[in-house]
């Protein structure tokens, strides 16, 4: 038992509920029912060993009732950190919001997401802040141009910063069941660069695993973000970070950041989105490489 009582332990302040699951996002064709979802997503939090590195459940607002319904089946000892997804309009989020509000022993609303036009201003992003609350995140996600477009690119790191400056989250995809969701090396290094330029914290959504698999085409890893973001802050070889696939290099790399440089990543990567399977999950793998140990 930890001394704040939640029985989570070998997670330090790098990991510390880090990992969202966005199992509920798979598309309809591959989509899981979402008491199997739930089940292992309250496994994985309520973990004596590796809890400390779950964050929020991820959930579709067309799929938020049938969340709500499991959830009352259960005898919950505390509510899930719930992270809403607009897949049905703006419109339909304070309705949304308002079946989550008035289940405070099931969910705790942390952040309303959703995609942006590439054109986004600051009258679209003040209508998502109407709808949410002050202590709840606005996080947004403009649309990312095909690879090669660089005028399209540079349009999408302005609409990066315009989310940033007003006040909300960004969002980067970096995975996902079609290669156009996965964006290149540098992409992502203009990316992170912007995100500390601002002094934002950003989401990432998509990863496919602890550490990026070799091969073209390939999700961004979690070590390789958090690297990523690292050197950043110090100016260092970003896009050499999102490249490695040596899990041993970039767990090392990690484990001698100073306290001070952790608090600034952290700072700055809010939060990864990655999908729970039924293994031992990224847990088991990220203490195998030394980085869960207090």
């Amino acid at each position: 038992m930890t001394a704040d009582g939640t029985g989570e332990v070998g997670i330090p302040p790098l990991f510390a509920h880090l990992v969202d699951d966005t199992a509920l996002l798979r598309p309809r064709a591959t989509a899981e029912p979402v008491e199997d979802v739930v089940e292992r997503y309250l496994a994985a939090r309520d973990d004596s060993r590796y809890g400390g590195l779950v964050g929020h459940l991820v959930c579709p607002v067309s799929r938020l009732p049938q969340l709500v319904a499991d959830l009352a089946r259960r005898g919950l000892d505390r509510p899930v950190d719930l992270s809403l997804v607009v897949d049905t309009g703006l419109g339909a989020v304070p309705k949304a919001l308002s079946t989550v509000l008035s289940r405070p022993n099931l969910l705790t609303p942390r952040s309303v997401e959703t995609a942006a036009p590439p054109d986004v201003d600051a009258v679209w992003l003040e209508r998502v802040s109407e709808f949410v609350p002050e202590d709840v995140v606005p996080v947004v996600e403009p649309r990312r141009p095909h690879v090669g477009d660089e005028a399209g690119t540079a349009a999408w790191l302005d609409a990066v910063r315009r989310v940033a400056d007003h006040g909300c989250t960004p969002r980067l995809r970096v995975g996902g069941p079609r290669v156009s969701d996965v964006p290149d090396d540098a992409e992502v290094e203009q990316f992170v660069q912007v995100a500390v330029e601002s002094g934002s914290g950003f989401t990432a959504f998509g990863v496919a695993d602890v550490v990026r698999p070799a091969g073209n085409g390939a999700a961004h890893g979690l070590l390789n973000l958090v690297v990523a973001v690292a050197r950043a802050i110090t100016s260092g070889d970003v896009r050499g970070a999102l490249a490695s696939t040596d899990a041993t290099a970039l767990a090392a790399e990690l484990a001698a950041l100073s306290e001070r440089a952790v608090t600034g990543v952290r700072q700055l990567i809010a939060h990864c989105g990655v999908e729970l399977g039924s293994d031992s999950g990224p847990g088991a793998r990220l203490a195998r490489l030394g980085l869960l140990a207090r």
